[in-house]
């Protein structure tokens, strides 16, 4: 049964991800919301906070780029993180398909879709640094409050704040992923694969970094 809810948790945490974070995506589209950069990071992180604090004790992560960053690090086994990672995937691409048939045409289609896009004032290179960068961030929060024994315990806190942080950050420039699978749900939804290599590698580079740092400077330096 272990199995069985490990991915449970890891689909229904990045549904709820996906599902929200794209509806707030899509707000900022209605001219009835007034909705903007704000809200969209907000709602991402508020959900993440929550999900986090739901699932810790079964995983947790909603995020391919932590998942590897654990796996890297000793603390998932690779099949562990299979399925961590194919429950992670399943949940984006339906929240992004349900996304899509649930609301308006238009707002969908004005949203691009909720799909993340690197701005035109941005090379490849400082698109795929800044996602890199922000998810090191973001793994470090992970590390920090619910890998480290000795570090804080305040649920999914700080990590739905350092997404938020990292969305006002950088979305204006990438659209603030930090995050594989929020990327290709709806990617996949749109069939529009612009940037996919970006948004796959970038996160995963940034959050094995982050990963093997703490785990060897900070977390073997812990006292007993």
């Amino acid at each position: 049964m272990k199995p069985a809810r490990e991915f449970v948790s890891e689909f229904v945490g990045t549904f709820a991800l996906t599902f929200i974070g794209g509806a707030a995506i899509m707000q900022t589209r209605n001219v009835d919301a007034g909705a903007g950069l704000f809200e969209v990071a907000l709602a991402h992180g508020l959900i993440y906070f929550v999900m986090v604090s739901i699932f810790m004790k079964t995983a947790g992560h909603f995020n391919p780029a932590v998942s590897l960053g654990q796996l890297v690090t000793g603390r998932i086994t690779p099949s562990q993180s299979a399925i961590y990672i194919t429950g992670q995937f399943a949940g984006a691409i339906i929240a992004a398909l349900l996304l899509q048939a649930l609301f308006p045409a238009a707002l969908w289609e004005a949203a691009r879709g909720t799909r993340q896009m690197v701005s035109l004032d941005v090379s490849t290179e400082q698109a795929f640094a800044l996602e890199a960068i922000a998810t090191f961030f973001l793994m470090l929060a992970v590390m920090g409050t619910a890998v480290d024994k000795h570090g804080p315990k305040i649920g999914g806190l700080a990590i739905g704040m350092t997404l938020t942080a990292g969305m006002l950050a950088i979305g204006p420039l990438t659209g603030g992923s930090m995050n594989p699978a929020r990327s290709i749900g709806p990617m996949i939804a749109t069939g529009a694969y612009e940037g996919i290599a970006l948004y796959l590698a970038a996160p995963i580079v940034g959050a094995v970094v982050a990963a093997v740092l703490y785990r060897y400077l900070l977390l073997d330096a812990a006292p007993a």
